[in-house]
């Protein structure tokens, strides 16, 4: 019988997990004159040459205070202390909620992305990220989860009248699938990797936020269900100049 992708039984999670935590960062803002002076909100990982980090579009602001010279960039630990890494944002995507931001200086470690349409329904996955942003501080936290469905992005409401502005856009744009999973995730967790348990390769991209609107809108404080990206939209938005 075949092993299917990020089967349990290949999976050692301990052997993994020190691997992805050094392409794993903090994505946020920097501001001089702020207290704290760094900020970050969110979740990203390095792919490719070791430059270029992926998280979600939601998690970039749309504007900095330039008077300020606030700066968007990654955040990462040395030992206690925090170092906060400028960035460009070099592609926004904001139909699959992701973002593409450029570094310049020394290369990361970078993790690798798979074919995402080779997923299967079962398979055993992992993510890490900061589930609660600043309030737990720069220390990552692993998760497992199991990919329970790929589903469309938008669940069409019975009502017409509990449809949101957002649902109504996405409903008129291309359907595309997701990754629904047998986990739970946090806001700070958006922009997390979404990865194999046994090598680290990246299949998707955590999302809890975004997807989670459009999904489960009528849903009061739903729990043990997370969304995520697939990786193949990041490979289309590393290709945009």
């Amino acid at each position: 019988m075949p092993t299917l992708p990020g089967a349990a039984q290949a999976a050692d999670l301990t052997a993994v997990v020190p691997t992805v935590k050094r392409s794993v960062v903090g994505v946020g803002t920097f501001e001089r004159t702020r207290s704290p002076a760094t900020v970050f909100v969110g979740t990203g990982f390095v792919v490719g040459d070791g430059l270029s980090v992926i998280t979600n579009s939601h998690v970039v602001p749309a504007t900095v205070d330039s008077e300020r010279m606030e700066q968007i960039g990654i955040v990462t630990a040395d030992g206690d202390m925090v170092r906060f890494r400028p960035a460009q944002l070099v592609a926004r995507d904001a139909e699959h909620d992701l973002a593409h931001l450029r570094l310049t200086g020394t290369p990361l470690p970078a993790l690798e992305l798979v074919d995402s349409d080779k997923a299967l329904e079962g398979q055993a996955l992992a993510f890490t990220g900061y589930p609660l942003g600043m309030v737990l501080g720069l220390h990552a936290a692993t998760h497992r989860a199991t990919l329970a469905a790929i589903t469309p992005v938008v669940t069409p409401s019975l009502n017409s009248r509990k449809l949101d502005v957002r649902q109504l856009v996405q409903l008129q744009r291309a359907p595309f699938n997701i990754f629904q999973l047998d986990a739970t995730a946090y806001p700070g967790n958006s922009g997390s990797p979404l990865y194999d348990p046994a090598s680290g390769k990246v299949w998707g991209v955590i999302n809890a936020v975004f997807v989670k609107g459009l999904k489960e809108s009528a849903i009061t404080n739903p729990s043990g269900i997370t969304y995520a990206v697939p990786g193949n939209y990041v490979r289309e938005l590393l290709q945009q100049k």
